[in-house]
Formats: C-alpha cells, sequence, structure tokens
C-alpha cells in the first residue's frame, strides 16, 4: 500500500511558527507533524510513501532520510511550484506515484491510526473520500460535501448550508480504476489556465459528476487539521491523547 502525502507549502497562515520551518516539520509534542502522519500510516501497513516537498524541501527529505529503512519506504518528489500554485500542482508532480492503489493526505492533517483503518476496510470502490460529520455546521475554511447516503455528490468550500453535510478531513483511497481515472482528470485539469490555481478536490468534484464517488465517515475518531495558530495548540494537545 503506497501513500502520497502533499506537504509542499509554508503555511503562512501559521506565521511565525512557520518562518524558516515548513509546517510539515512543526513539533507537536514528541512527533513532528509528518511524523504523527507517518505513524499513523506505517501502523496500518501503510509502508511506501512519497511526500511531496517545496519549501525548505531539504530539512524535510534529512527528516525523512533518518526515517526510512528497510521496513519503511519513503521518499520525495519536489514541487518547484509550490510559491505560485495550489496542490493540484502537487498531485500533478506526483501523478508517477499513483500508478496503483494509494491514499493521498493533505500534508496539514493529523489523524489517529483509527482513521486509516476506517478508511482501508471501507467498501471497495474507485474513489473514497474520509469524511467527518459536525453537529453544528461547517465554516468558511471547512472542505465541505455534499453526499447522499455514502455518495459524494458535490465538494468544495463554498458550498451552501443547506447543501453542506459532512467535511472532507483531506484523506482519500484510491483503488482498482480511480487511480487513473484521478491522474486522467488531472492531467486535463492542469492543461486549463486555471490548473495552477485549484485544489486537488476540485478534480474530485469533477469526477463525481460524471462517476460514483464514495465517501467513508470517521465520525467519533480523533484527527485535526493545522491551519492557524489556535489549531496548532489545539492539536498539540489533541496527539497526548494518542
Amino acid at each position: 500500500m503506497r501513500a502520497v502525502i502533499l506537504s509542499a507549502g509554508q503555511g503562512s497562515r501559521l506565521l511565525p511558527l512557520t518562518e524558516g520551518r515548513p509546517k510539515c516539520l512543526l513539533p507537536l509534542g514528541p512527533r513532528t507533524l509528518i511524523e504523527w502522519q507517518i505513524w499513523a500510516l506505517t501502523q496500518n501497513g501503510v509502508n511506501d510513501i512519497a511526500v511531496v516537498t517545496g519549501y525548505h524541501a531539504p530539512d524535510v527529505a534529512a527528516l525523512l532520510n533518518k526515517l526510512a529503512g528497510a521496513k519503511l519506504s519513503i521518499r520525495t518528489v519536489y514541487n518547484p511550484f509550490f510559491k505560485l500554485a495550489d496542490n493540484l500542482a502537487s498531485c500533478w508532480m506526483a501523478r508517477a506515484e499513483m500508478d496503483r492503489d494509494f491514499i493521498i493526505l493533505n500534508g496539514d492533517t493529523v489523524i489517529e491510526p483509527e482513521c486509516v483503518k476506517r478508511l482501508l476496510a471501507s467498501p471497495d470502490a474507485p474513489i473514497t473520500v474520509t469524511v467527518d460529520v459536525k453537529e453544528n455546521g461547517y465554516d468558511a475554511d471547512d472542505m465541505k460535501v455534499h453526499r447522499k447516503g455514502t455518495r459524494l455528490l458535490e465538494i468544495g468550500k463554498h458550498l451552501p448550508p443547506e447543501r453542506s453535510n459532512a467535511e472532507s478531513i483531506g484523506m482519500l483511497y484510491f483503488r482498482g480504476q480511480g487511480p487513473k481515472l484521478f491522474t486522467d482528470t488531472l492531467e486535463a485539469m492542469m492543461h486549463t489556465p486555471e490548473g495552477l490555481k485549484w485544489w486537488y478536490l476540485k478534480v474530485i468534484g469533477q469526477i463525481a459528476e460524471r462517476n460514483p464517488v464514495e465517501t467513508c465517515s470517521i465520525e467519533g475518531l480523533r484527527w485535526g487539521e493545522v491551519d492557524f495558530p489556535a489549531d496548532f495548540e489545539r492539536v498539540g494537545a489533541l496527539v497526548e491523547t494518542f
């Protein structure tokens, strides 16, 4: 099983915490953010990991080289456009890593291992998006999902409240024809003038218009996204419970 982690950005909304240090290297208790991600993946047998780097890429590579070993294959893919483009470009740079079943994980999402376990055990589907459900609605920064049953119909930050009934946590599973479906659509979108400005989940939204995309709920499990200084404090407390 392979995982692709998107960790090219600086995390400018976390400044000054990310001055001279990428978000993925922020310390959260005894591990950095990316080490928590790798730990959750390897606890579930995901031992082949590609990390897309950009900001302070040599520092990230140095840490990952220390983690690699006989039981963990880990390498980097450099995205030279990290200052200019959103994460659609990071996916495009790593498309050669997407030639088999794989998990993709945003570089700012900390998860407990059970989240990965539940996703891997989800019913077989070409593309499965991991989601959580909030009782009190979704804010402007949430990647909102409109689903019917487990089927994803729409995804995006600008979905209106009446069509938002879940939130993507930034972890997806591609199986069978899913990797090719994703990379083909990714390639087409990168050939448009808007390609550098888009998130890769826009690809998922386009695919969902024509093909079934499923969701896997991790409601009740522990996870956190690190976007702002307050998130850093909150997720730092969260990992103490892992």
